[in-house]
């Protein structure tokens, strides 16, 4: 799959969904994220930037929280949205979650709400997410597993890949890779009961985990 076709597919159905009503999400990964003034903060596929809003009012102008997305139109109703609210410490970036602009180490939290199975490599997101994160500091992922393995044909699909579901891996995998990547203290807060996206069954989760201090 041509990896810019895809950047620009995501960004043309998200950017149209910007001014939606509905919720987008597949889990509360900010309900569960330790936030205390002063931390820096960071949301992977941030969206309209109301879990950045949140945090960045959560660690105050000493802290701040920085939102990522790839979709011009939520990005700027995110900033938006934080103008609105005059949180200066509340920062959008547009870059690919497997790329980020940002410092090795910077991060004391890292959240991400239905974000990550959009990527075509779920190891390459985290391994960003693994430098991103201080030693000691803690991520929240809300995402979706597959109860089997999705049909290759459907990762080289540029709409599945973009509707959020072809990127989904099986949970042993998912917790496997954190592993392998170096993370521990891993929890998985909760999980859906199965349900159909798009032609494969999937079950939505939250699970947490930290860089190692060493």
């Amino acid at each position: 799959m041509d990896r810019l076709q895809l950047f620009e597919r995501i960004n043309a159905r998200y950017s149209a969904l910007a001014s939606a009503t509905h919720s987008l999400s597949c889990g509360p990964a900010v309900r569960f994220a330790p936030l205390v003034a002063g931390q820096i903060c960071v949301d992977l596929g941030c969206g309209r930037g109301l879990d950045v809003v949140h945090m960045a009012s959560m660690v105050g102008p000493q802290g701040a929280a920085y939102g990522v997305d790839t979709a011009d139109g939520m990005l700027e109703r995110a900033e938006r949205e934080a103008l609105r609210r005059g949180l200066h410490n509340a920062h959008f970036l547009k870059c690919p979650l497997d790329a980020l602009t940002l410092p090795s180490a910077f991060a004391d939290i890292i959240i991400s709400t239905d974000a990550l199975s959009h990527a075509q490599s779920k190891r390459e997101v985290l391994t960003e997410l693994h430098r991103v994160l201080k030693p000691g500091g803690r991520f929240v992922i809300s995402d979706v597993y597959s109860l089997e393995p999705v049909p290759e044909h459907f990762r080289e699909d540029t709409d599945a890949m973009a509707e959020g579901w072809a990127g989904a891996i099986l949970r042993h995998e998912y917790i496997a890779t954190l592993q392998e990547l170096g993370f521990d203290a891993l929890c998985v807060f909760e999980e859906s009961e199965p349900y159909d996206m798009g032609p494969i069954e999937v079950v939505g989760f939250t699970v947490a985990g930290q860089r190692p201090l060493g």
